[in-house]
């Protein structure tokens, strides 16, 4: 009986180590189609920055979703740029390119109420041979199912794809069924990340985004194209952590957009990424926010590497 019994453990052991699948799964599409939203949702928590001002997410961001059965390695990417040139649009697309082609299964997030030119050249950067599932997005806005279906029937007339499962990132509806579907298409094997990990980025790096994030959404189409943050000093404590961050822009004549009348909207950025970042970290957190003006960083790539844009 005894041996019986470690038999059977032994012969378990081996199908459950057969059946876990672990993968990375690639979230690509054009601007403005809620791929981060998506991202946060399926996480079940906040990790990628979200506005709806275009190029919010500039870096490609793994979310690591880990169970019993697999690990979901979700790659969070830029929207594809079609509209400006210079180096940032650049590299957001060459990341954007790059994600699609090193992961295991690629998501093509769409608006589900139309498609669109710029979808489909968002497509046509996924390699050939990749596995991609269609996930129209946006479905509790969209009151006319034959309009959703008409938009499918654009997409699939281009490419023929693993499976079509349209979803609310916004109320996640379905979006448990796209993670089961997701899970079925990784490939078998052991899990890369350990079980509590979130994210392969720093709490500096997410420290950066946040900020850059109250930047987005209080400016919204005042926001100079030419501005990111970069973290002068992070010191981690148990109970309080200090950052020092310093916005940057490309000319003088953006500075005082940034600041706001005597320095009010400096003030809501600073209150309201103070308030995230304590979230983020569990600590009181004491935040210092600066403005600096860097000109042509932006088109520049040794300023681009300098600043976090590899």
């Amino acid at each position: 009986m005894l041996n019986e019994h470690c038999a059977l453990g032994i012969m378990s052991t081996a199908v459950s180590k057969r059946a876990f699948r672990c993968g990375t799964v690639a979230i690509v599409g054009r601007p403005n189609v809620g791929k981060s939203t998506l991202l946060n949702r399926l996480l079940g928590q906040k990790l990628a920055i979200t506005s709806r001002r275009p190029q919010t997410t500039r870096h490609r961001l793994a979310g690591v979703l880990t169970s019993d059965s697999e690990q979901v390695i979700l790659l969070d990417s830029p929207g594809f740029q079609t509209a400006r040139g210079g180096g940032m649009n650049k590299y957001l697309n060459r990341t954007a390119r790059q994600v699609a082609q090193d992961a295991d299964l690629t998501l093509l997030v769409i608006d589900g109420h139309r498609w669109t030119p710029e979808d489909a050249q968002a497509l046509a950067m996924i390699p050939a041979n990749a596995t991609v599932i269609l996930v129209p997005n946006k479905t509790d806005a969209i009151d006319n199912a034959a309009r959703l279906h008409a938009t499918i029937k654009s997409a699939t007339e281009l490419r023929r794809f693993a499976d079509v499962v349209p979803v609310s990132a916004r109320n996640g509806k379905q979006v448990e069924l796209l993670l089961k579907t997701c899970a079925q298409h990784l490939p078998i094997g052991p899990a890369l990340y350990a079980a509590d990990d979130l994210t392969d980025r720093s709490e500096r790096f997410l420290a950066a985004e946040l900020i850059r994030e109250k930047l987005f959404r209080l400016l919204g189409d005042e926001l100079p194209y030419e501005s990111t943050v970069i973290i002068d000093s992070f010191e981690a404590g148990k109970t309080l952590t200090r950052i020092a961050a310093t916005i940057l822009v490309a000319r003088e004549a953006q500075k005082p957009i940034v600041l706001g009348a005597k320095g009010e909207r400096m003030k809501k950025i600073a209150s309201q990424s103070r308030l995230d970042l304590e979230k983020l970290l569990a600590t009181k957190v004491f935040l210092e926010v600066f403005v600096k003006v860097r000109s042509g960083w932006a088109d520049s790539e040794q300023s681009l590497r300098a600043y976090g844009y590899e």
